[in-house]
C-alpha cells in the first residue's frame, strides 16, 4: 500500500511541476520585448553617422553600403568633411584620391550610372557611364537619373564632399 501512496504522490507532484513549468511559459510570452539594450550614447552614434554627398554645389542623395570600406569612409567624416578631386577618365566616370587606404573586397562588377565604389583602395570614382572592373562598392545615387550624372560629371573635372551628420 505505502507504495502506491509514493507513487501517486510522485505522479501528483510531477503533474503540479508540470503545470507551474507551463504557466511560467506563458507567463513570459505576455512580458513585453525587452527594451532596447543600447545605451542613448549608442543611438547617437548610429544616427549621426550617416553621410551626406554634394557634387560641386549640388547634393546627392546616395544609398551607402553596409560593409567595413563605408565604415571606414564614416569614420573620416567623423574628423571632419571629407574633400575629393575628381578626374574625368575614359568619358564614363570621374576619379579622385580619398586620401586614405580603406579596406577593400573587390569584386568583379559592371557599373552603372549613379556607381559609387573604391578602387585600388584609396580612390574613390563615381560613374555617369559603365564600365566593368574589379570594384568594391560603396553606395549608389539614388535621386540622378543617367542624364542628371552626366551633366553633373561629364563636364569637366568637379569635387565631391562627404560629409557625417
Amino acid at each position: 500500500m505505502k507504495k502506491y501512496v509514493i507513487i501517486a504522490l510522485t505522479l501528483c507532484m510531477g503533474f503540479a511541476l508540470a503545470a507551474c513549468a507551463s504557466g511560467t511559459v506563458r507567463e513570459a510570452e505576455k512580458k513585453p520585448a525587452a527594451p532596447d539594450a543600447r545605451t542613448e550614447q549608442d543611438q547617437t552614434e548610429e544616427e549621426t553617422t550617416d553621410m551626406n554627398m554634394k557634387i560641386g554645389d549640388t547634393p546627392v542623395t546616395v544609398a551607402w553600403e553596409e560593409n567595413a570600406s563605408v565604415e571606414a569612409l564614416k569614420a573620416l567624416c567623423a574628423e571632419g568633411p571629407i574633400t575629393i578631386q575628381l578626374h574625368m577618365y575614359g568619358g564614363f566616370e570621374q576619379v579622385g584620391d580619398i586620401g586614405a587606404s580603406l579596406p577593400r573586397d573587390d569584386e568583379q562588377t559592371t557599373t552603372q550610372a549613379g556607381d559609387i565604389v573604391l578602387y585600388s583602395g584609396d580612390q574613390m570614382v563615381v560613374f555617369y557611364g559603365s564600365n566593368s572592373w574589379a570594384y568594391t562598392r560603396l553606395g549608389h545615387i539614388t535621386d540622378q537619373e543617367a542624364d542628371g550624372m552626366r551633366s553633373l560629371l561629364g563636364n569637366g573635372d568637379v569635387t565631391v564632399t562627404i560629409t557625417a551628420e
